[in-house]
């Protein structure tokens, strides 16, 4: 009893924030900037999901976003699964300095890079385009996804490779045709990571894109801040909309 009762506080404690940004977003102004907060919206209305959808570019944003996420996904998911099989199962000189390397770039604070990572872009003449943020993003989720996908790949027993080569499998073979099908658990998921990562990135975003036709939604969302009263129902409708594709990602991935 005492465990359900602790699991139902610790379910209430995480989705209550979620809770209040679905409430504000149906409140007016007057409402949210009363001096007794209320739990649920005395007079709701959806004005704010209709500013931000006939108003403004959130709904372009969101895409642009979902073919960042997407693109960058797949391409890290591409790369980083033969660096981290060559990692889990080739013993090679360097091996473990290599190892070290990949983990090094993952712990690497990706402030750093601002400056080189957008003289690079300029370089390439991908400034102000969503593709500059697709060279960008991978310098962090390449080394995330190598990481994760090695002990993954590691939880396969070797027997079931060693099998396949005396059938006359090759090693690329056994990679994709063995090895691959069974860390695919693990392979989605990292896939879901990264694609979060990518969804909801700012700071790059902010200091490589400045045309409203070419932002991401964190960007269409943060320029609703203006004066001393921001106007959070909008802030609020723009984080529950955002907050969808994730949510049926999760459910798709789970289900």
């Amino acid at each position: 009893l005492l465990g359900r009762v602790y699991l139902i506080i610790c379910l209430i404690v995480a989705l209550f924030p979620i809770y209040w940004m679905i409430n504000t977003s149906f409140k007016s102004d007057s409402e949210i900037y009363a001096k007794v907060p209320t739990l649920i919206p005395h007079h709701p209305t959806g004005a704010a999901y209709s500013y931000l959808i006939n108003n403004t570019n959130f709904l372009s944003s969101m895409k642009n976003s979902l073919i960042i996420a997407v693109s960058v996904s797949v391409f890290s998911i591409l790369i980083a699964y033969p660096v981290a099989y060559t990692l889990s199962r080739l013993k090679f000189k360097g091996r473990r300095i290599f190892s070290k390397s990949v983990l090094f770039m993952y712990l690497l604070p990706t402030t750093v890079l601002y400056i080189p990572l957008y003289m690079l872009v300029s370089k390439m003449h991908l400034t102000n385009t969503i593709w500059g943020l697709i060279v960008i993003y991978p310098t962090f989720t390449l080394p995330y996804v190598a990481w994760i996908l090695i002990p993954h790949i590691a939880a396969v027993p070797k027997e079931l490779e060693e099998a396949a080569k005396v059938d006359g499998c090759s090693r690329i073979g056994t990679m994709y045709k063995i090895v691959f099908p069974l860390a695919l658990p693990g392979i989605i998921s990292t896939t879901i990571f990264t694609f979060a990562m990518c969804w909801g990135e700012y700071m790059y975003a902010l200091v490589n894109l400045t045309s409203s036709q070419v932002q991401t939604f964190p960007l269409v969302i943060s320029g609703l801040i203006y004066g001393d009263m921001p106007p959070w129902n909008q802030l609020m409708a723009g984080g529950v909309l955002a907050g969808i594709p994730i949510i049926v990602i999760y459910m798709l991935a789970s289900s």
